[in-house]
């Protein structure tokens, strides 16, 4: 779990549901819950914040994930079926002691902005066999990823490269990733002051991105 100092839980919470979503994430705060069971959840809003530059030059994928770009034998889709990428992102993995933030009344609020067309998965499939996926919150010209998993080599790192493509298409300006972690560094990641993602975010909401399905 992520530390303490990030994290705010707010009294006598309003009902999670897509509109709470939209505005707390306009806001620049996301939740995430305590464990599956959790009724609630806690709002972050760190500072710093990472991102991913979506610039030619920030975004770096190195050669052995090219060529699985180039030569894998997975489909990928978006918003075939986020119900089902959110949930395998709750599962617990490994060193995570069983937990995970991704509650219940997260994954019905998050399936909800989903149908408003405000949150997207990309999906890696083989065959019929959903392998890899990520997913996040789509507000402005700004995406808000959430989590990813993969259940085969490359899975859910060809999904962030056909991502990151979509959004450079669509006129997307801003990639918030949230956190540093180790395995999103190897991309480019970067941590920004708060104040500055808050300007970027702003920026981002005057404007729309194209998601093309």
């Amino acid at each position: 779990m992520l530390p303490p100092s990030h994290a705010a839980r707010v009294n006598n919470q309003p009902p999670l549901n897509a509109d709470l979503l939209e505005h707390a994430y306009r806001l620049g705060a996301f939740p995430m819950a305590r464990g599956a069971d959790d009724p609630d959840v806690d709002w972050y809003a760190p500072d710093p914040r990472a991102v991913i530059p979506l610039q030619p030059e920030g975004f770096r994928v190195r050669r052995s994930l090219r060529q699985a770009v180039r030569n894998t034998a997975f489909t990928t889709r978006t918003d075939t079926d986020f119900e089902a990428v959110i949930r395998a992102c709750a599962m617990p993995r490994p060193g995570d002691d069983g937990g995970t933030w991704i509650s219940e009344p997260l994954v019905q609020a998050y399936v909800e902005l989903a149908a408003r067309g405000q949150a997207h998965s990309v999906e890696a499939w083989d065959g019929d066999t959903l392998v890899g996926g990520l997913y996040g919150v789509s507000i402005g010209r700004a995406f808000c990823g959430e989590s990813m998993f993969s259940r085969a080599p490359f899975a859910s790192q060809i999904c962030l490269v056909h991502l990151v493509d979509r959004l450079r298409a669509g006129g997307y300006t801003l990639l918030d990733v949230q956190f540093v972690n180790e395995h999103l560094r190897q991309f480019g990641v970067v941590e920004i002051p708060r104040a500055d993602y808050e300007e970027r975010l702003h920026a981002a909401l005057r404007g729309s991105g194209r998601w093309q399905g």
